[in-house]
């Protein structure tokens, strides 16, 4: 086991505990600050960003995360967001993850290993640069259709949803709207789903473990608002919307689609 899983699975464990000890909507809903990626905070993503950064904090890292930022200056860049789908986890929606990843450098490209667990489903989705994509420690072999019979919007209001939803009328035949980025492009690796938009500008914390394992299936995933994707830089600027897919040409009609600015 390599110690970036072992690390990844311990957090997992941190944030079952803190979900055990935070049941339901009272004790998960609750103010407590503003994240520095602009949200608020509640009481669920401070716990469960707490006892993940605890879990680092003797290791040669400098962190990213959701609700307090980036410190440190060590060796390796992780990339966390210890809760994605956050509102699905507050009204106890069994569709939300964690999600870690861990980079060499500073850049999308620098990342080299991804880890997506779901709370809901229990499964274990994991990437290594170069070494591929695995659910469950298993390899992934099924892929996207070469045509959108499933497309998921993600990062959605109803606003966002009535404004982008026309423009795909004849690219995509089914939406779905999930709520949570990263297990949604995880689904697109293991091609349960052919293509995933992002409807508002998405952080490094909501793709960068997810985007590793679309990338290592030979998929395509792509900021169309501030190409190219793998020089994005991890941090918390939300600087772009998604789009990916099966293919670049499919990936490009989906950005394409996306309403301009």
């Amino acid at each position: 086991m390599s110690p970036w899983l072992e690390l990844c699975r311990a957090a997992r464990d941190d944030v079952a505990r803190v979900l055990e000890e935070l049941p339901g909507r009272a004790e998960r809903e609750p103010i407590v600050g503003a994240g520095e990626g602009g949200d608020d905070t509640t009481a669920i993503d401070a716990a469960a960003e707490r006892v993940i950064l605890d879990r680092f904090k003797d290791e040669d890292v400098r962190i990213v995360s959701e609700e307090v930022g980036s410190f440190g200056d060590g060796r390796w860049t992780v990339v966390v967001d210890p809760i994605d789908g956050s509102l699905n986890a507050k009204r106890g929606i069994p569709f939300f993850s964690i999600s870690i990843a861990v980079a060499d450098g500073r850049t999308m490209d620098d990342v080299v290993f991804g880890y997506v667990f779901d709370f809901g489903t229990r499964e274990e989705w994991t990437a290594t640069r170069g070494g591929g994509a695995l659910l469950n420690g298993r390899a992934l072999t099924e892929l996207p259709k070469d045509e959108l019979e499933i497309l998921s919007f993600e990062a959605t209001t109803t606003s966002y949803v009535a404004e982008n939803a026309a423009s795909f009328d004849g690219l995509a035949h089914r939406l779905r709207v999930m709520g949570s980025l990263a297990i949604t492009l995880c689904h697109l690796a293991a091609g349960r789903v052919d293509g995933v938009v992002s409807l508002k500008n998405a952080r490094s914390v909501d793709i960068a473990a997810a985007q590793l394992l679309v990338r290592e299936r030979g998929l395509a995933i792509d900021l169309p608002d501030d190409p190219p994707f793998g020089s994005a830089p991890l941090d918390l600027v939300p600087r772009s919307r998604v789009a990916a897919a099966g293919s670049p040409q499919l990936c490009a009609r989906l950005g394409r689609a996306l309403p301009s600015r």
